[in-house]
């Protein structure tokens, strides 16, 4: 047994006082005289030896009681364990994710383990608590309750390697304390795994929260799934885990008013179709029921009016193919014959096809070069007849290797680049076998292969990308080619024009890194400004001559429907949504994770902490004895004769 307060207990010697006063007795006799005694009250004679007895137990009574006020004053207590008096840190990462809105017995999983931090933790404890988006180093729990309480759910979740990483860095240098490193989540089932608890210095708690309801319903995603000239056919798919539900509302919004309203029946997946307007402004929300996760309840999308590609092609041979695929309702495509070209016209469009050409003049590729490097982009399709020394001018400032010398051999393209932005979107799965196209003559290169979309048997490239611009190494006329009439020719020309101007996606996601192109010309200190309601913000912007590239990340950090303007004048909307990852409600099994001690709520982790160091405090005991000895001594004078 140890005491707070040692220097208390010298008020022992006190107890020689109660002592003094029994063994002397300081009151003296004296006889009286009376004239008669008949009137005297019969006494009861107590022999010496009870009154001796009595008086031992009334000086016994009162020395345990003094003595165990001094003890309780003095605080004595006993160690729970050999560390008691080991310094302790604690760090607890709280996962805020929107996993966390799950329901548990007491609210929200999140709320829960709020609750249960500002209850089982001392006010003025030091610790530190990270969240995925905030913050609170060394300090107490009494000055971040309110923050704690406001805490909002983030839209993106640390890797949970990297959270016990970020954790270890919160703690001291001091090797001799006790690291106490805390994980408070639901620990959803993600694509990495937790490897990061080997540190013999960190003692790692790992709390999983485990929400009463598993079942979630989300508006996974929606796209355009037919066009014609009046409608668009929009397919939305919806997710569901959990029970299968019979019937479940779906509702189309135009801003806040209800165009459509439909069900379905779902057991883990379903789709349903609304039918809209086409070429009309449309600012769209589609909502489902769900009591569970909250977030991913509404997606919200818009449609605005498209705005046309400028594709010019500078002709030597036949353009139909291209006619054909940059089509008046998507493109406004121009073409000219190369020796009516004119120069003014360049810098007006997206993209710009060199047709076969048979020379490339140094005029036109410095003037290719500065429409490239302010944003546009070049498709170059040698002829049979190039001029080699020309075409390598080009190639040498956007970085193709050279061409080499026509080699008059036939050659299948067989190589597709699944990956490249091209094409990422356009194959259901990887395509072998088929018909491939081929070409009778090419022009040998060297290119990397990560630049190559299409290539040859042996590896060469016969379609390669480097910066904006493309090259074909090979001409497409029909006596060449026949990949003009390959079903490849379509998806990579349409991507290569729909990529020259990034006119907008249905829909964006919230925190992911987005580059988008907003058709306007700006006058000299104008800028961009993204618009939600009061907030404003400006986000990092390139200008080029007919265009302004926005680059979207930290902003906007909330779900719904934005626009951009320039000053007061509306540009366009843009809609974002938060990532559906967190709507997969799968958890990992913590139990085969290593060095790792496992709790099912917070006040059970941060008790098996406080035991490491905390004291069994037995100055109330003490206080107690003192009453039950008061009370013996009052008993003993009272009955005791």
């Amino acid at each position: 047994m140890q005491f707070k307060h040692p220097e208390l207990l010298y008020a022992l010697i006190l107890l020689i006082i109660p002592i003094i006063v029994h063994l002397f007795q300081l009151r003296k006799f004296k006889s009286e005289a009376f004239t008669n005694v008949q009137f005297l009250k019969e006494l009861t004679i107590q022999t010496r030896k009870s009154s001796q007895l009595k008086k031992w137990l009334t000086l016994l009574t009162r020395l345990l009681l003094l003595a165990c006020v001094i003890i309780a004053f003095a605080q004595p207590y006993i160690s729970n364990s050999e560390h008691f008096n080991t310094k302790s840190e604690t760090v607890i990462y709280l996962d805020n994710s929107f996993s966390m809105q799950s329901p548990s017995t007491n609210g929200s999983l999140l709320n829960s383990a709020i609750q249960d931090i500002i209850e089982n933790t001392s006010e003025n404890e030091t610790v530190s608590i990270f969240t995925n988006d905030a913050n609170f180093n060394n300090t107490t729990i009494k000055a971040i309750k309110n923050d704690l309480i406001q805490l909002k759910y983030s839209p993106k979740q640390l890797a949970y390697d990297a959270a016990i990483l970020k954790g270890k860095q919160l703690f001291s240098n001091d090797k001799s304390a006790i690291k106490n490193l805390v994980l408070v989540s639901d620990f959803q089932q993600k694509n990495e795994a937790i490897s990061a608890t080997n540190d013999s210095l960190v003692e790692f708690k790992f709390v999983k929260l485990t929400p009463s309801d598993q079942n979630n319903i989300a508006v996974d995603s929606i796209y355009i799934s037919k066009t014609t000239v009046e409608n668009l056919e929009l397919t939305v798919r919806i997710k569901n885990q959990g029970n299968p539900i019979e019937t479940l509302p779906v509702s189309l919004y135009n801003d806040d008013k209800l165009i459509a309203k439909t069900a379905v029946n779902i057991n883990d997946e379903a789709t349903t179709n609304f039918t809209i307007p086409a070429n009309s402004v449309f600012n769209g929300k589609i909502i489902v029921e769900d009591r569970n996760l909250q977030y991913d309840n509404t997606l919200y999308f818009n449609i605005d009016k498209r705005e046309k590609i400028n594709v010019l092609a500078i002709n030597e041979t036949d353009d139909s193919f291209l006619k054909k695929i940059f089509t008046s309702d998507e493109f406004e495509y121009q073409s000219t014959d190369f020796n009516n070209l004119n120069y003014n016209s360049i810098d007006r469009q997206n993209l710009i096809v060199l047709n076969e050409l048979d020379d490339i003049p140094t005029a036109l590729s410095t003037t290719l070069k500065a429409f490239s490097d302010n944003g546009g982009k070049l498709l170059i399709t040698p002829s049979n007849e190039s001029r080699l020394s020309s075409y390598n001018q080009i190639f040498t400032l956007y970085g193709f290797s050279s061409f080499n010398a026509v080699n008059s051999s036939e050659k299948r393209i067989t190589n597709i680049n699944f990956s490249h932005p091209l094409l990422a979107n356009v194959f259901d799965k990887k395509v072998k076998n088929f018909q491939y196209p081929k070409v009778n003559s090419f022009y040998s290169n060297v290119t990397n292969s990560v630049t190559s979309i299409l290539s040859y048997e042996d590896g060469t490239s016969f379609l390669s990308q480097s910066g904006n611009a493309y090259r074909f190494s090979a001409a497409l006329n029909t006596e060449n080619s026949n990949f003009k009439n390959s079903p490849l020719i379509v998806p990579v020309l349409y991507n290569i024009g729909k990529q020259s101007l990034k006119t907008g996606d249905l829909y964006y996601t919230v925190g992911e890194e987005h580059a988008i192109d907003i058709a306007t010309k700006l006058q000299q200190d104008d800028i961009l400004t993204l618009v939600n309601g009061d907030n404003a913000v400006i986000p990092l912007q390139q200008t080029f001559d007919n265009k302004v590239e926005l680059i979207t990340n930290d902003y906007p950090d909330m779900a719904g429907i934005i626009s951009v303007q320039n000053k007061d004048t509306f540009l366009k909307n843009l809609s974002f949504n938060f990532d559906r990852n967190e709507s997969n409600l799968n958890y990992l099994d913590v139990q085969s994770i290593p060095n790792v001690s496992i709790n099912n709520s917070v006040a059970s982790a941060i008790s098996d902490i406080k035991s490491a160091t905390d004291v069994n405090e037995l100055w109330k005991w003490f206080v107690i004895f003192a009453v039950v000895f008061l009370i013996l001594e009052m008993l003993i004078l009272k009955f005791l004769k």
